[in-house]
């Protein structure tokens, strides 16, 4: 704790960062008159954006940005995370991404709670639940695997791990969210839920990701090794103390 609060601190700003432009943003799109996929293209737009501002951010590079606790369960799978700093991590991360909501919605009130934004909450669309959990756990399963081959290709390539993740976010909100709400991060849907205190099927919503991101990481390993995983961060910034096990050339 006394060597690594400010990575956690970190963990906990950038999620609630990102809560605090989510909820912005929806409660500025949800009352101009777009047609839907221009709305969501300009919400996706945004986010994605904002992902690569926080990841290439000097605090975004020291914690590694994770800001989602699926991303965290994954790189401590594949053993580039200490048991003690998961667990901050991800208390971190709910924490954070609740407070950065609910200031949102102490700072536009109803124009963010109230329909047609509803606190941004995540919810199945009109295809289902199943259809929901599968888009959540194929999305999740894809950003991984992008992930953790660009952040382990050459240094080239890996500079550009965090636009590769934007660029997968705005690309997710704008197809995706009718189908099931676009969380990927069990963080950020708990926000949601609490501020909209709306509650439906949020199980989805803690399995689906985690087990994506899971997946994802026993694939590359199957197919590269364990030991091709270099390090736990989205940029990697050699200036900064890695906590990740990190195999990177200093």
């Amino acid at each position: 704790m006394r060597e690594h609060w400010r990575h956690y601190a970190i963990e906990a700003w950038g999620l609630g960062t990102f809560m605090l432009v989510a909820g912005a943003a929806a409660a500025i799109l949800g009352h101009v008159s777009f047609p839907p996929l221009e709305t969501r293209a300009l919400f996706g737009v945004t986010m994605g954006a904002t992902v690569m501002a926080l990841a290439y951010s000097p605090w975004g590079a020291r914690s590694g940005a994770h800001m989602n606790p699926a991303l965290t369960l994954s790189y401590a799978w594949l053993g580039k995370l200490a048991p003690w700093d998961v667990t901050f991590y991800i208390v971190a991360q709910f924490a954070g991404g609740f407070a950065g909501l609910a200031l949102a919605a102490l700072i536009f009130g109803t124009a963010l709670t109230a329909p047609p934004t509803e606190a941004i909450v995540t919810k199945p669309g009109a295809a289902g639940i199943a259809a929901a959990f599968a888009a959540e756990a194929a999305m999740t399963f894809v950003l991984m695997a992008v992930i953790l081959y660009t952040s382990n290709a050459s240094p080239r390539i890996a500079r550009f791990t965090a636009v590769c993740a934007g660029l997968l976010v705005a690309t997710y909100i704008t197809l995706e969210a009718p189908i099931s709400g676009m969380s990927l991060n069990p963080a950020r849907t708990f926000a949601s839920s609490i501020v909209a205190n709306d509650w439906t099927a949020v199980w989805l919503y803690f399995v689906a990701p985690p087990l994506g991101m899971l997946a994802a990481a026993a694939a590359y390993t199957r197919l590269h090794g364990s030991h091709a995983v270099k390090c736990g961060r989205l940029h990697h910034a050699p200036q900064f103390q890695c906590i990740f096990r990190c195999g990177m050339s200093r």
